[in-house]
């Protein structure tokens, strides 16, 4: 039996080196640090003592804080965090689906026409900032007024500084995450959603401990909840690591004397195609129309009333309408990605197998195999919406039953966020490892 020779501090040295990977991680690691610090700064003029009080009554405020780190609490020039990028690029998806132009600049012109798609959603991303922060300081003054701003200032002057200020923080996200995309290792997006996060668990741990303090019931309450979230956590890595094979057999091709093909594969369809993009996507749909109706229930009248309603019962993270619609936003949103995705299309599959000669054993090439490839990628993708949808809501509800809501934060959506990036960026390093491999592979 040949022994397994371990590398060794050279070898992995130079595996290090090759593949580009200590560049990627630190490049990665020293946008994430740019990110956080930028957090720490605040916009001039606000009094964040004051905001804070006024946050304190408004949970789309909370919950909204959770995604950015704590910008958004402490009126920082990264307050908007990467919710203005994301939900630019969640527009220019859908619209490229229902205008043609778009959609052949999407499939037809290659990396020219993803470029230009790019520069559309940029576009789209500054427009949002600057609507997002008109938003967001009118809900502020007309919480609290000029009390929020710093005395001796002009309100004025402050307040179209903070609009200045927070799209171009904004702006500066949206590169961060474009850099880290680019150069660095995973989606920057969802990195800088994962880092915001996690940057706020040391507050709920200290939320949690003053509340099951002296209380037995709750400290129990407590481990049934950890359990719960542990078993989330591994039934979240068994969703996003999923897959569903479908046998290929290729056909042989004879050059000279050499017989080449004949081996079977398999295509594999994922049964979370989107991966946390559904759930970070449902996110952001539900937070604009929550944050409109919170500016327009600040005025009298009948549009008011109707807006506050809205904005509390239905909106409301703390009600259960929210959630339904939480669900079914994840359960689309999870089709939408997956119809969307160039490596999920039958049809294009289809016509690959057919012109390669390859085919699905028992089944006739063309569109029967299309057929049954939409049937299969149909049941897998409902399976994974579901799957997805209720795990969004297991940790919510194991909060409610245990009582211990100081949790709720790292429950639901942000476990999701944390567990299927985490994988993502792991996978990511494997990648280049695995290049490596080959790469050595191929010297030798």
């Amino acid at each position: 039996m040949a022994k397994i020779k371990m590398p060794t501090p050279d070898e992995i040295s130079g595996m290090w080196q090759a593949s580009g990977l200590k560049e990627k991680l630190i490049f990665t690691f020293a946008i994430i640090a740019v990110f956080r610090l930028g957090a720490q700064i605040p916009i001039f003029g606000i009094d964040s003592e004051a905001f804070k009080e006024l946050a304190a009554g408004a949970n789309i405020i909370g919950f909204l804080d959770m995604f950015t780190g704590g910008a958004l609490g402490k009126v920082s020039i990264f307050a908007l965090g990467i919710g203005p990028y994301i939900t630019a690029s969640i527009i220019m998806q859908l619209v490229a689906v229902v205008i043609p132009p778009l959609e052949k600049l999407q499939k037809e012109e290659g990396d020219a026409g993803r470029r230009k798609i790019s520069q559309y959603t940029r576009y789209l991303t500054l427009g949002l900032a600057l609507f997002q922060s008109l938003v967001l300081m009118m809900f502020i003054y007309r919480q609290a007024g000029s009390a929020i701003i710093l005395p001796d200032l002009n309100p004025a002057l402050v307040f179209a500084g903070a609009l200045i200020g927070l799209t171009a923080g904004a702006v500066l996200v949206m590169w961060l995450a474009e850099l880290i995309t680019e150069r660095g290792l995973g989606n920057g997006g969802s990195l800088l959603i994962f880092v915001g996060i996690i940057s706020q668990i040391p507050v709920y741990i200290e939320r949690t401990g003053k509340l099951i303090a002296g209380d037995t019931r709750l400290q129990l309450s407590l481990v049934a909840l950890l359990l719960i979230f542990f078993a989330t956590i591994v039934f979240i890595v068994v969703m996003q690591e999923a897959i569903r094979k479908i046998i290929v057999v290729n056909a042989k091709r004879q050059v000279g004397n050499k017989v080449y093909g004949g081996v079977n594969t398999h295509i594999p369809f994922k049964l979370n195609p989107g991966g946390v993009m559904p759930i970070i996507f449902a996110i952001a749909i539900l937070l604009f129309p929550a944050t409109v109706l919170g500016i327009l229930g600040q005025d009298q009248g009948l549009l008011s009333n109707i807006a506050t309603f809205l904005n509390t019962e239905i909106f409301s993270p703390a009600k259960l309408p929210y959630y339904v619609i939480y669900f079914l936003l994840i359960f689309s949103l999870t089709f939408f990605y997956a119809s969307i995705m160039p490596n999920m299309q039958p049809k294009e599959i289809a016509n690959n197998l057919k012109k390669h000669g390859s085919s699905i054993p028992g089944v006739k090439p063309g569109k029967p195999t299309a057929d049954l490839l939409d049937k299969i990628l149909s049941r897998t993708t409902f399976i994974g919406a579901v799957g997805l949808g209720l795990v969004a809501l297991i940790p919510v509800a194991a909060s409610a039953l245990t009582g211990v809501e100081t949790l709720q934060g790292i429950g639901a959506t942000s476990l999701i966020i944390m567990v299927g990036v985490a994988l993502d960026f792991i996978n990511q390093i494997k990648t280049h490892l695995l290049v490596r491999q080959y790469e050595g592979f191929l010297k030798q």
